[in-house]
């Protein structure tokens, strides 16, 4: 497991992208998570959103969501370096 942890509910608006490709091939040191539910009932429906160590991450698209997941990944992973 890595060092930092998305976190995606099945039913998230995300996923209408390949997040788990798309970070896990950038970040070695990521480790992306597809839950059935992650208890924020009804925001997966709403809006594109995450859980990047525990920290929610949303958007008002999948690309920008994936973006801002991006972003934390890179804060989290300076708290490590």
């Amino acid at each position: 497991m890595g060092i930092v942890v998305v976190e995606i509910c099945e039913a998230s608006l995300i996923n209408n992208l390949n997040i788990e490709e798309e970070i896990e091939s950038i970040y070695p040191e990521v480790s992306v998570i597809t839950s059935d539910c992650l208890s924020f009932c009804g925001i997966c429906r709403l809006k594109p959103y995450a859980m990047v160590n525990n920290k929610r991450i949303f958007a008002n698209s999948a690309e920008e969501c994936l973006i801002k997941i991006k972003q934390k990944i890179e804060e989290e992973l300076a708290f490590f370096n």
